[in-house]
């Protein structure tokens, strides 16, 4: 069946999700809402960080990720200063890019001030079936990103946000064949 992969252990799931470290996220996080503001917090600044690599090697890092910005504690990572950027910078268990650092630190200290469940969730879509063909982007997606660079935030293109909605259960991008029950 295309667009889905059947695991070891039988059961279908969308196709990217192979190998034990994506289908652990696959099955348990990815498409499930998250409304807490901290855990919105992280999800955005993992898919910064995930901009122009692979998601897998951001999972593979998330331990360390969570470990050097505090739980992605929205009140901590804002009062992060220049010598935290530079422990960051030298800390091998994350991605290292100054300007995604500095990004985080920055999308915080706008963030402890917002409700970002809130405004988040102000563009999820109305509920639709799963559909085979998943798109970059969505009108959504985009006025999301606008709101959110207009208010100061980086690293937050349309397909950032994208992403974004489909991990934290905003849209349901689950094949039609997938074993995951819709999220509604």
């Amino acid at each position: 069946m295309a667009g889905v992969t059947r695991g070891e252990d039988g059961l279908w799931r969308c196709s990217w999700a192979v190998g034990p470290l994506y289908e652990a996220y696959h099955d348990d996080e990815w498409g499930r809402p998250v409304r807490d503001d901290n855990a919105l917090f992280e999800k955005i600044s993992l898919e910064a960080f995930q901009s122009g690599l692979s998601w897998i090697t951001i999972l593979r890092k998330r331990p360390a990720f969570r470990a050097a910005f505090s739980g992605f504690e929205i009140g901590k990572v804002a009062e992060f200063d220049e010598s935290d950027v530079e422990r960051l910078l030298n800390d091998a268990g994350i991605v290292r890019n100054r300007s995604k650092i500095e990004a985080t630190i920055h999308n915080a200290r706008i963030a402890v001030d917002l409700r970002l469940s809130v405004i988040l969730w102000s563009y999820a879509p109305e509920w639709r079936p799963r559909r085979e063909a998943v798109p970059a982007t969505s009108p959504e997606s985009i006025a999301m990103s606008k709101d959110l660079r207009k208010r100061g935030f980086r690293f937050v293109g349309p397909t950032t946000a994208y992403a974004l909605m489909q991990a934290t259960g905003m849209v349901d991008d689950h094949h039609p064949g997938c074993f995951v029950d819709p999220v509604t």
